[in-house]
């Protein structure tokens, strides 16, 4: 049983990057089109919904939503989620309609196809570089002027211990929002580490449960609120991964 287990494992995993690749290979060239400008985002933005919705469904995940709070139309958030799967980003996009930009670690830009379009539509950061940790607020800056939103995973990456419910939070999400005065989106993702997280040999088809929180209104905060805000968001997203699992 076990070693029938190991196949379907080695089969899932490598279907999972063909599904990452096909879309792209297939919408290519609009999707090189759509990153020539930037004013034309919205535009990739449809198609990585399209490419995030199609690896969902080949993987056999069924996407569960329930809505504390309407995200509206054409106004710009802050959305952080936890993290704990490379699957994060497709639920993400999945879920959330307004056009936001990732912000994310600089090492995905290794993958192939999708590095190339990662590190051309998203806010890559080097977080052993205080420098470059400085350069996210400025193109987080310009991409909020546009009317769009900003994406960050708090906890700054996966934890090597998969048993870590929730990782500490990072500053980032928090002060930018606190910043741009825009509204804090907390959302929690309850399946993805056992759907698929980065333990090689694992991972299955099924329901993949999110929640959108109400939000927390950031205008008229002074910039000493940020470890307050910070604190209470992952409070939320904390309780509620301890409910869907109890």
């Amino acid at each position: 049983m076990r070693a029938l287990k190991i196949v379907f494992w080695t089969l899932y995993r490598v279907w999972f990057y063909i599904l990452m690749a096909v879309p792209i290979l297939v919408m290519f060239p609009f999707l090189f089109i759509s990153i020539l400008s930037e004013r034309w985002y919205p535009y990739f933005f449809v198609m990585a919904r399209i490419w995030a919705k199609v690896i969902l469904f080949g993987m056999g995940f069924r996407v569960k939503l329930e809505v504390e709070q309407e995200i509206k139309e054409g106004e710009s958030y802050m959305f952080v989620a936890n993290h704990t799967s490379m699957t994060d980003i497709m639920l993400m996009l999945s879920v959330v309609k307004n056009p936001f930009v990732f912000v994310g670690k600089k090492e995905l830009t290794k993958i192939p196809l999708f590095g190339f379009f990662y590190k051309r539509t998203c806010i890559l950061v080097d977080r052993s570089s205080s420098k470059s940790r400085m350069a996210v607020f400025e193109r987080a800056q310009k991409r909020i002027s546009q009317g769009l939103s900003i994406c960050i995973f708090p906890e700054g990456g996966v934890p090597d211990d998969e048993s870590v419910v929730l990782d500490e939070f990072k500053d980032g999400a928090f002060r930018l929002a606190l910043e741009h005065q825009i509204p804090l989106v907390p959302l929690t993702f309850a399946d993805n580490k056992k759907r698929f997280s980065y333990t090689f040999f694992s991972g299955s088809p099924g329901i993949m449960r999110v929640k959108i929180h109400s939000f927390f209104e950031t205008k008229n905060q002074q910039s000493d609120y940020k470890k307050t805000i910070k604190e209470s968001v992952r409070q939320v997203i904390l309780t509620q991964l301890e409910d869907y699992n109890s």
